[in-house]
C-alpha cells in the first residue's frame, strides 16, 4: 500500500515538472490536485485497515468468550454424572472457581451435553438455611433418611428438611442424618452452593465410622420403584457391619396387587395434598371447586417399573373418596393412562373448564418448576393452554414434605419400623434367641432382603409360627399370585431338586377398606429362630432368584 502511495506522488510530481517546463502558470492547480489524490488514498487505506483491525479483534473475543465457556460447559458435564469418585470433590470446586471467572455475556455462552447457564446463575433459594445432616458424633442409634434429592435450595429446605425435622421431634432419642441417591443433585449442590450431601455409602459408611448399632433407614420416595430397591440393595450390603438394621415404608406404602388396589397411606395422602391444594385455590371445599367447574391435577414423575401401577392406584383412590374432579398424571407418562395427553382428554370429557396443577412429588425441584409450571412448549401449563380447552390454568409450585399430615405419615412408617427392631432389651432377647420355643403356635415376622417378596400388608410383615415336637414352620401370605414356588436353599439347588419345591396354598386376605383378594401363601421349615437363612423364589418367568429370609417370635 506504501509503495503505491510513492507512485502517485511520484507521478504527481512529474507532471507538475513537465508544465513548467513547458511554461504555464499553472503549477499550483496540478500540486493541489496531487496532494488531494494523495491525502484521499492513504485516508482510505487507513480506514480499511483499522476497520480490519477492528474486525479481527472482535472476532477474537468472541472466540475467546466461546472458548471459556465451553470450558466451563465442559467442566459441569463431567459432575454431572452418577458416580462419585475420588476426584468429585476436586472437580466440582474447579468448575465453579471456572464459572465465577466468566463474565456475565461469557455466562450466557456456557452450553454443553447437560450444562447451561442455570447449573449455576439460577436463584434456588438461600442455601445456608439448609442443613445436610452430615455430622459424626451419631451414638448407637442412627436414623437415615433418604431423598432422591434436590438442587433447589428452598424445597430441600422445605420439602425433604420438613419430613426430617418432623422425625427428629419424634423421635428424640435417635441422632436424624440425610442421604441422597442422585450423586448428580449431590453434586450439584456441592459445587453451586459448597453444601455437602451423603450419598448413601457415604452416610452407611459414617455410620460403621460412628460406631451405630441400630439403624432405621426412613426413605421418602414414594413408592416401591426403582430407587427404594437400589436404596435396599446398597443397605443390606452393610447389614453385617450394624445389631439391627431395618428399612422403613415409601410414603404410599405397599404396591398392592392391581390398578385397584388401594390403602390407608394412599388415602391418607390423597386427603392431605387434596385439602393443601384446595387451600390455596381458595376453595372451602371440592364441592365448592366442582361446582366452578375446577379440576385438580396431581403429576408425579412415572416409572417403567412395576410400581408405576402405583399411580393408577392413586387414581382409584381419589375415585374412591368420591374426588370426581382430582387427577393423576405423569410426567413421562408411565404408565400410559397417566400422560398429559390422557389427563387433558379426561378433564375435557368431565366438562371442567379451569385447571390447577400441582406436584405430586416429595419436593418442588426442577419437575414441578420446569415440567409442570414452566413457559417452554412441552410443559403441562403451556400443553393444557395449547388444548384451548380451559379458561384458566393454575400452578402451584409445592412438594408433598411440606405438608404437615404427609410428615405425619412419615413418622408412623418409622414408629412401625422401630417396633420391629428390637431395640429394648427384652424385644432384642427375644428375637435373637434361636432356641426353639415350646409346641404352640406364635405370631413371628418374617423379613426378607426385597421389597417386592414379602408378607402381604395386610398381616404386618407377620406370619404364623407352628412349633410341632420341636420342628417350626411358618406360614405366610404373599402380596399376590406372582410368586409360583419356593424353595428352602439356593436357586442352584432348587433347579436340581424338584421334590424339595414349596407349593402355594390360596389364601384369602381382607384388607383395612374391607376389600378381599386371593393370594398364594407358603408353608416354609424354620431351622432356627433370629438368623438368616436362603429361600430361593419362583416368579411367573420360571426363573429362580435366590434371596435371604429371617423370621423372628413377634
Amino acid at each position: 500500500m506504501k509503495r503505491r502511495n510513492l507512485t502517485v506522488l511520484c507521478a504527481a510530481v512529474l507532471a507538475s515538472s513537465m508544465i513548467a517546463a513547458c511554461g504555464t502558470n499553472d503549477i499550483p492547480v496540478a500540486s493541489a490536485a496531487a496532494e488531494t489524490q494523495v491525502e484521499s488514498t492513504e485516508s482510505g487505506s487507513t480506514e480499511a485497515a483499522e476497520s480490519s483491525v477492528s474486525e479481527s479483534e472482535t472476532a477474537s473475543e468472541e472466540d475467546s468468550d466461546k472458548a471459556a465457556a465451553d470450558h466451563v460447559a465442559e467442566l459441569i458435564d463431567a459432575i454431572y454424572v452418577q458416580e462419585w469418585n475420588e476426584n468429585t470433590d476436586k472437580q466440582c470446586a474447579e468448575a465453579k472457581e471456572a464459572w465465577d471467572a466468566l463474565t456475565d455475556e461469557q455466562k450466557e455462552l456456557v452450553e454443553g451435553e447437560e450444562a447451561d447457564p442455570d447449573y449455576f446463575g439460577r436463584d434456588t433459594g438461600d442455601a445456608s438455611k439448609d442443613d445436610p445432616l452430615n455430622g459424626d458424633e451419631i451414638g448407637e442409634n442412627e436414623l437415615l433418611v433418604v431423598s432422591f434429592g434436590t438442587s433447589f435450595n428452598d424445597s430441600r429446605t422445605e420439602d425433604i428438611g420438613g419430613i426430617e425435622k418432623a422425625l427428629a421431634k419424634a423421635y428424640p432419642d435417635w441422632s436424624v442424618r440425610r442421604a441422597f441417591t442422585a450423586q448428580i443433585i449431590i453434586n450439584h449442590v456441592q459445587a453451586r452452593d459448597g453444601e455437602k450431601i451423603d450419598n448413601v455409602d457415604q452416610a452407611l459408611q459414617r455410620a460403621v465410622d460412628n460406631g451405630v448399632k441400630n439403624l432405621v433407614v426412613q426413605p421418602t420416595h414414594l413408592m416401591h420403584g426403582a430407587e427404594y430397591d437400589e436404596l435396599t440393595e446398597a443397605v443390606m450390603s452393610y447389614k453385617d457391619k450394624f445389631d439391627n438394621v431395618i428399612i422403613a415404608e415409601p410414603l404410599l406404602g405397599q404396591v398392592g396387587a392391581d390398578s385397584s388396589s388401594v390403602n390407608e397411606d394412599k388415602k391418607a395422602v390423597a386427603e392431605a395434598i387434596t385439602s393443601e391444594a384446595l387451600s390455596a385455590a381458595g376453595y372451602k371445599d371440592l364441592k365448592a371447586a366442582e361446582e366452578d367447574k375446577t379440576a385438580f391435577v396431581f403429576m408425579g414423575h412415572g416409572t417403567s417399573h412395576s410400581a408405576s401401577v402405583t399411580y393408577e392406584q392413586m387414581q382409584a383412590q381419589m375415585e374412591s373418596l368420591d374426588y370426581a374432579n382430582v387427577f393423576i398424571g405423569t410426567v413421562e407418562g408411565k404408565p400410559e393412562s397417566t400422560s398429559c395427553e390422557n389427563v387433558i382428554e379426561k378433564i375435557k370429557a368431565a366438562g371442567y373448564k379451569k385447571v390447577v396443577l400441582r406436584p405430586l412429588m416429595v419436593v418442588a425441584g426442577d419437575h414441578a418448576n420446569n415440567d409442570m409450571a414452566g413457559d417452554d412448549e412441552d410443559s403441562w401449563k403451556s400443553l393444557f393452554t395449547a388444548s384451548g380447552a380451559f379458561d384458566k390454568i393454575d400452578t402451584q409450585i409445592s412438594g408433598l414434605g411440606g405438608i404437615a399430615d404427609v410428615q405425619k405419615i412419615y413418622v408412623a412408617h418409622t414408629k412401625e419400623a422401630l417396633e420391629n427392631i428390637g431395640t429394648a432389651s427384652d424385644k432384642k432377647e427375644n428375637s435373637a434367641d434361636s432356641k426353639t420355643p415350646e409346641d404352640g403356635t406364635y405370631d413371628a415376622l418374617f423379613t426378607t432382603d426385597s421389597s417386592m417378596f414379602h408378607v402381604n400388608e395386610a398381616y404386618d410383615g407377620k406370619g404364623v409360627l407352628t412349633v410341632k415336637n420341636g420342628e417350626m414352620n411358618i406360614h405366610v401370605s404373599l402380596v399376590s399370585k406372582n410368586i409360583t414356588n419356593l424353595y428352602p436353599g439356593t436357586a442352584e439347588k432348587a433347579e436340581k431338586d424338584s421334590a424339595g419345591v414349596l407349593q402355594p396354598t390360596t389364601d384369602k386376605v381382607t384388607y383395612s377398606d374391607g376389600k378381599t383378594e386371593e393370594v398364594y401363601g407358603f408353608d416354609i421349615p424354620v431351622e432356627s429362630l433370629g438368623e438368616e437363612f436362603d429361600l430361593a423364589i419362583l416368579g411367573k418367568k420360571e426363573k429362580w432368584y435366590d434371596h435371604k429370609v429371617k423370621v423372628t417370635i413377634a
